[in-house]
């Protein structure tokens, strides 16, 4: 059965957009999905299911948040397929001591990936950005905090996006391959 990972932008950051892990899991299975595990408190969730698209499943997960839970917040679905060309397709090499401060930007579609571009015109090296067939990726060598690329990416620039550290995205890779056994 194909697997899908649904990541969330920005809830449970603060006191805004709060998203229990448990209500997440719930609400997803009611909606029929299975397997349905999470990952951290920073809305990752894995889930099986039978048909459907990325693009549909970001949809109902969406409209099914804001009904149930009252939070409006943006849902990116992508399939395990679709997550495992992502690290891949990787063209930055970060030390495993950089993993926190390696960000992957996801987007729903091309459009919107393509628009990331231009945080390009932020990067102060030893920071590296590239934008990348399915998602894009910052380096922020001296630390997120410390980067006007990360913060244009997390902020306004990145609102089609949602970002997960390297270490998320290898942990929700685990998750889903744990869900294909």
């Amino acid at each position: 059965m194909p697997i899908f990972v649904a990541l969330l932008r920005g809830v449970n950051v603060g006191k805004a957009k709060r998203v229990p892990m448990a209500e997440l899991r719930a609400l997803l299975s009611d909606l029929g999905y299975t397997g349905v595990a999470t990952l951290l408190n920073s809305g990752n969730a894995v889930f099986c299911a039978p048909t459907g698209t990325p693009l549909k499943h970001s949809a109902i997960i969406a409209a099914a948040i804001s009904s149930r839970l009252k939070v409006e917040v943006p849902v990116i679905v992508k399939s395990a397929r679709e997550l495992d060309a992502i690290i891949s397709e990787n063209p930055i090499d970060a030390a495993v001591h950089e993993h926190s401060s390696f960000l992957v930007a996801f987007t729903q579609d091309a459009v919107a990936l393509s628009g990331l571009a231009a945080i390009e015109s932020l990067i102060v090296a030893p920071e590296k950005f590239a934008v990348g067939k399915h998602a894009a990726y910052l380096l922020c060598a001296a630390g997120i905090l410390e980067s006007r690329a990360a913060e244009s990416l997390l902020g306004k620039a990145g609102k089609p996006a949602t970002t997960r550290n390297w270490a998320t995205v290898l942990k929700l890779q685990a998750l889903a391959s744990d869900r294909d056994a």
